[in-house]
């Protein structure tokens, strides 16, 4: 399957993705772990996280998919969101559970 395949299939089949660097537990770098926090701490349990240094073709073409250029990068229910400073806006403003919920969240 081509890559823009797989990525379009991981967004559309989970209701929340992150697509990070390293993994919510052991982040590589600063924004994705504050992402992975952010979206943990406002409710997101089955949260699905794609480390993207281990899938380095996701990481080379995802920037295309979204048309974002940098990590992390927070997808619901197929529709891009936005990177780490967007994820701590909406925390910050409250809308970030909201989303959440929106997504089937308990």
């Amino acid at each position: 399957m081509p890559v823009m395949e797989k990525i379009q299939a991981e967004v559309e089949h989970h209701p929340l993705v992150l697509f990070m660097k390293g993994t919510p537990q052991y982040p590589m770098c600063g924004y994705s772990s504050r992402a992975a926090q952010a979206l943990l701490a406002a409710g997101a349990t089955n949260l699905r996280t794609v480390n993207v240094l281990e899938f380095p073709e996701v990481r080379a073409n995802l920037p295309r998919y979204s048309n974002w250029p940098t990590f992390p990068q927070f997808f619901m229910h197929g529709e891009f969101i936005g990177g780490c400073d967007v994820i701590l806006e909406l925390l910050e403003s409250g809308e970030l559970k909201r989303i959440v919920a929106e997504a089937g969240e308990p």
